[in-house]
């Protein structure tokens, strides 16, 4: 299984945001690929440089205009505010009635939720590299091979098709999962992040030919809000072909099996022909944003039950972040789930 990876994805370097109206560290840090990166290296993994595929892939799934906003909005930012001050929305439109302004400030405000996605001097590279390794491994795949990783920094499942939102600039996965239907009847996305896959419902809610599946904490009272729910199952074509399955907080590896399952057993009943995995690591008990408790050992079962649907697969990195168990709990998924793919 080949992994996928670009340098230029570490130049998202922000330093802080602000939650529950405190400033605090930003947890999306370089670092997380950089560990990602050294493990792949030390378990003989092959990592290659994705091509250059270009930003129709990523249209096919974001607004074209929020798109298009993104490559100079920092530096248009630091000409109006200046390099101290920190470059997040400060105004939004509400429910988005009006039409997108022609100032940095209110464009940001248009295009970004939170206070999460802050933009820095390299944030748009990082971006594009991160969607360019996405697309890569997709490519790598429709070639003919059973598996391949993408290691894509900033993450993406919380991106919506108009807007970043928690972290996440670009929807990695969803371009992914886009991207296969072109080969691919009948294609899967299964999120095992701990954090709800809010923008990836946002983008697939009514696509039928894209199965969307989410394991994931009561959006009601957990960080991500607004989406997620048991109800929303997708509209139009899209009627049941999407399934949130919720955790209790604290659940247990056995609680997070159940629903693996679940979301295992929806999959086959939809026929996918294809599968793309948004693979989280801040599963792990001893995650900085911790939910539920998975172990080592957890994420090695994740990745048998998962290979063992015996379909092509791309897996598509979200988050895990600075904890201590990090490395090891990448390792036992990617070394098992490499191994069951052979």
């Amino acid at each position: 299984m080949k992994a996928f990876f670009d340098e230029r994805q570490l130049r998202h370097a922000p330093t802080f945001y602000f939650r529950r109206g405190a400033a605090m560290p930003h947890q999306e840090q370089p670092q997380r690929a950089e560990i990602l990166r050294d493990m792949l290296a030390g378990e003989g993994f092959e990592i290659a440089k994705p091509r250059d595929h270009g930003l129709d892939p990523v249209k096919a799934v974001h607004n074209p205009d929020y798109v298009d906003f993104l490559p100079d909005a920092h530096a248009r930012f630091v000409e109006s505010a200046g390099t101290e001050a920190l470059a997040i929305p400060t105004m939004h439109p509400g429910l988005r009635r009006g039409k997108e302004p022609k100032d940095i400030h209110g464009q940001m405000g248009w295009w970004m939720t939170d206070t999460s996605t802050p933009l820095t001097e390299g944030t748009w590279e990082a971006v594009y590299w991160s969607a360019q390794t996405a697309i890569e491994a997709a490519e790598e795949v429709m070639g003919g091979a059973r598996a391949a990783y993408a290691l894509c920094r900033p993450p993406g499942h919380h991106a919506m098709r108009d807007c970043s939102n928690g972290f996440c600039f670009f929807n990695n996965a969803c371009v992914v999962a886009n991207h296969l239907t072109s080969k691919f009847r009948r294609v899967a996305l299964i999120d095992v992040d701990v954090h709800t896959g809010n923008g990836s419902l946002d983008i697939l809610y009514e696509r039928g030919d894209i199965f969307f599946c989410s394991l994931h904490p009561d959006p009601a009272t957990y960080p991500t809000f607004y989406l997620g729910h048991e109800d929303e199952t997708g509209e139009g074509e899209g009627a049941g072909k999407s399934l949130n399955i919720l955790l209790e907080h604290g659940a247990s590896e056995a609680d997070v099996m159940v629903a693996l399952d679940k979301g295992i057993a929806a999959i086959k009943d939809f026929g996918a022909e294809a599968l793309v995995v948004s693979l989280g690591f801040d599963m792990a008990a001893d995650d900085p944003l911790a939910a539920v408790a998975v172990y080592p050992e957890g994420f090695a079962e994740m990745a048998r039950r998962l290979a063992a649907l015996n379909i092509p697969t791309v897996l598509v990195q979200e988050g895990g972040y600075l904890g201590p168990s990090l490395a090891d709990n990448a390792k036992s998924f990617l070394t098992t789930f490499r191994e069951a793919t052979k």
